[in-house]
């Protein structure tokens, strides 16, 4: 374990007022606008894409925090550069990032899930492709100050595989299912998502 008291720094910041910026609610706008005018074209399947992988997302964060409790440490936290920390590893950028991620990645998904490139599964390169982009990408906000991986055994390769695979494993699922199927697949994970916040967060102050 590396710099652990990253993890007292992100909990003095845990939804707390005081770091609060303006630009919160453009960037809430600004998502409210891109499902909007996605709800207009009537693109189903992206929303559908947008929201399954926000509906894990929060699963994972959610799991995240549980870990810092139980532990002391959370895998991954965001100890500052947030203007509100909704859990101690995800500020509200990230999430609102993480809600259209979905969305805006399944506009270059070919209409035919059975297409190949370059000999690959055009999902299976989509899903891989995307999860290694954000896992390096990863290995970057690391070396900032605003994101860390606590354990040193944590890093690139096992987000990659534990957590950007299934994000985006989610997400094109979703885009090729059946409307009732995602319906119960997106929702199932959303009563999940709430009940949990309103356990854990609400009931047990635990995250």
């Amino acid at each position: 374990m590396n710099n652990p008291e990253l993890t007292q720094q992100a909990l003095s910041i845990l939804r707390n007022g005081e770091t609060f910026q303006w630009y919160f609610i453009p960037l809430l706008a600004f998502v409210a606008y891109i499902y909007f005018n996605e709800i207009s074209k009537k693109n189903w399947n992206g929303i559908a894409a947008g929201l399954s992988l926000y509906s894990v997302h929060w699963f994972y964060e959610i799991l995240n925090a549980l870990i810092q409790h139980f532990s002391g440490h959370a895998l991954w936290t965001v100890p500052t550069g947030t203007c509100y920390l909704l859990l101690v590893g995800v500020g509200w950028e990230l999430s609102m990032m993480f809600s259209v991620a979905g969305l805006i990645f399944s506009k270059i998904l070919p209409d035919d899930p059975k297409m190949k490139i370059l000999g690959i599964n055009n999902r299976a390169l989509f899903v891989v492709g995307n999860a290694a982009f954000f896992s390096i990408f990863e290995i970057f906000l690391a070396t900032t100050p605003a994101f860390h991986w606590v354990y040193s055994w944590w890093g690139a390769f096992p987000v990659f595989i534990t957590v950007y695979i299934p994000f985006f494993l989610a997400s094109v699922c979703a885009y090729d299912m059946k409307s009732r199927t995602r319906r119960i697949f997106i929702g199932t994970f959303f009563i999940m998502d709430v009940l949990m916040l309103i356990v854990f967060a609400g009931i047990l102050k635990w995250i």
